[in-house]
């Protein structure tokens, strides 16, 4: 039985989650200081655009802690329940591994075998409409993005970057570069962030 749904639902789940743990991370850190640092140019920088409007109104961002920690609650949860399955199955077939990391690597390795319930369940996670989807996952990254900042325009870029470090840490996990679906769902998330800039009036230079 191929393991290709559990492995690209748990690189997905993985994914995500490591990626919102960075961000409220470098959220935080930043609401501490009091202001964001500039960040180095990596391609492609993004610049407030010079139009001003005359009915000019200063906003107040507020991070919506509630939002913040049911979403990084729920990530949580389902990410425990996709290892919870992969645990089973692995004491099932005799396997020991290291829980913090060990099982990330059993999983890209693609030796673990899966049943046909364990396969259908990770199929219709990681489906175009699944929780783990490339929609739902990278339309939970920006969501959880604009939590964190109470939707502060000059933050975009902040979280970009902790969305980007969090990716490297999981590929890091999985010891390499990650499934097809958690890579298309980094595409995605990056579009949206584009879009984000754009709407906030933000214009792009190279």
């Amino acid at each position: 039985m191929s393991v290709n749904g559990v492995t690209s639902g748990a690189a997905n789940a993985y994914d995500v989650y490591t990626a919102n743990q960075t961000a409220a991370k470098t959220a935080e850190e930043t609401n501490s200081k009091g202001n964001a640092s500039d960040e180095k140019d990596n391609g492609v920088v993004y610049e407030p655009s010079k139009e001003t409007s005359k009915d000019t109104v200063t906003k107040t961002y507020t991070q919506n802690t509630n939002l913040v920690n049911k979403m990084k609650a729920d990530a949580e949860a389902h990410a425990k329940q996709l290892q919870s399955i992969v645990e089973k199955l692995m004491s099932q077939q005799g396997d020991t591994f290291n829980k913090a990391n060990g099982i990330w690597s059993v999983l890209a390795s693609g030796n673990l075998k899966v049943d046909a319930a364990t396969q259908a369940q990770a199929q219709k996670d990681i489906a175009e409409d699944g929780y783990w989807g490339v929609e739902q996952t990278s339309d939970r990254i920006i969501d959880f993005a604009n939590a964190l900042t109470g939707g502060d325009p000059s933050k975009i870029e902040e979280m970009r970057e902790a969305f980007k470090k969090g990716y490297k840490q999981a590929e890091e996990t999985w010891g390499g570069k990650l499934p097809d679906i958690s890579q298309r769902t980094y595409d995605a998330v990056m579009e949206k962030f584009d879009k984000m800039a754009e709407e906030a009036g933000m214009t792009v230079t190279n």
